[in-house]
Formats: structure tokens, sequence, C-alpha cells
């Protein structure tokens, strides 16, 4: 069987690739991509796999972007952050899903329920398994419990400036400049917040639409984000391509 892994981190993609190889030697990876982009760009143009392997949040966005970009009719094991509202979703639509950190049990489980799906062929309506997990989705993450030192404390997200990632440590920044270390990674977060309230910039950044200052035209068409006093000193660009996303949540 040959697949495509569609994962932003890289370690994670490899991890999967590994724990491929130890499971069934057979299973070609033909690719791995990391973005909505670049996966619909190789749909296109390529021979598409048997199956694939798709990590929900994405460096650009939800990977159910990809769906109403394209029909996809070929079996897909997700990989998920998700609580067990969503699992529970995936398991009515049978759909695999994979809960992050992958163990090779649960990947050795999903091959093999896949190598009989596989063999079936149904069509499933991912569109339709997208618009069931957002309407359960509806309840957000009010706090974080954050650490300083020795000490912890709990930090609500609406007083949450930022997010931000520094060699693989993420951090929280208050609207007064203090921050804090944070045990989730930013993909993690990406479902754990609102997203009426926070958006995703770049791979580094998530920002809170209630402490954004001034933003402005940057280099190669990008924006440059200042958040509001006392919150940030740094730059903080939004990547080329999310600027069109962000400009949608801007309107909203």
């Amino acid at each position: 069987m040959k697949t495509i892994i569609i994962e932003d981190e890289f370690l994670a993609a490899e991890r999967v690739k590994i724990l491929l190889q130890q499971i069934d030697g057979s299973i070609e990876v033909l690719s791995v991509l990391d973005s909505i982009e670049e996966t619909v760009s190789w749909l296109k143009n390529n021979a598409w796999p048997d199956f694939i392997i798709l990590d929900i949040h994405l460096s650009d966005g939800s990977a159910f972007h990809i769906f109403s970009k394209m029909q996809i009719n070929i079996p897909v094991i997700f990989i998920t952050a998700f609580d067990q509202y969503a699992i529970d979703a995936f398991k009515v639509l049978s759909v695999d899903y994979l809960l992050k950190p992958v163990t090779a049990e649960a990947l050795r489980f999903s091959i093999n329920k896949l190598k009989q799906f596989h063999l079936q062929k149904p069509m499933i309506d991912y569109n339709m398994l997208a618009k069931f997990i957002n309407s359960e989705k509806e309840i957000y993450k009010t706090k974080f419990l954050c650490r300083a030192g020795r000490k912890k404390l709990f930090v609500f997200s609406k007083e949450i400036s930022f997010f931000y990632a520094d060699n693989k440590i993420v951090y929280l920044v208050c609207a007064d400049g203090l921050k804090y270390i944070i045990d989730h990674s930013m993909e993690e977060l990406q479902s754990l917040l609102d997203p009426k309230c926070f958006f995703r910039l770049n791979r580094s950044y998530i920002v809170n639409a209630m402490f954004i200052g001034i933003i402005k035209p940057y280099i190669n068409h990008r924006l440059k984000i200042f958040m509001k006093a006392g919150a940030a000193t740094e730059e903080i660009i939004v990547s080329r391509e999310r600027v069109a996303d962000f400009k949608k949540w801007a309107k909203n």
C-alpha cells in the first residue's frame, strides 16, 4: 500500500514513518506534506495513494479545508489532539483516528482496520465530519495553568495577549507583558482556544484579537502586527500563506 503523511511537525511525521515500517514494511510513504496548500497541490499533480495519514491542525489551518477544496474518496487516518467528544464522532462516521502522541499499538490497530476498510472502499463525506465536529465543540479553554520558576498559577484566556513558541517551549504573554511557560504545544492550543478570539499568525505565534494594536503591510505580501502597549515589543509577522485567512478572520 502507498500513503502520504500530512503533518506539520517534522519529528511527529518521522515517528509515523518509522512506525509504519515496523508495522508493515510494504507500506510506501510517497511524500510528507505540512500544509493545506502543499497537500492540495500534491494531490492535483500526482497519482493518489491508497490512503492518507492526516494531522487535523496544519501549519496553515484546519486540515478539513482540504476537503472543501477537493473531493477526497480514499480512506483517511486522522491524527488528532481532540477530546472524547470528537473521538465519538470519528467512530460514528467510521473514520480511523490516532491520538497524539502516536503509539505503535494504536497505529497497528488502525492499519489493520484500514486493510479491511480499503477493500470495501466506502465513500466518506469528510465535510459532514467537519460540520459534525465543529457543531459539537462550543466550549473552549478559559484558563491555563502556568509556570513561573517553581511557582504555578492560573491565567485566564481573556487576560492573554498572545502565545509563542521558542525552542519547543511555549509561553503565554499577558496584557501587562508578563510571560509564563505552559504545557501545551501550539497545535494543541489551536483546538483549545476560541477561534473567534485567537488566530495563529505563523508557526510560532497565536494572538488574541483584543490585544492587537496596529496592523501594517509588510514585504512579500505579508502583514506586521503590533500588539497593544505593554504586551509585546517584538515584531510579529503574519506568514504569507495565512494573510488571506487572517483578513477573513479579522472581518468576522
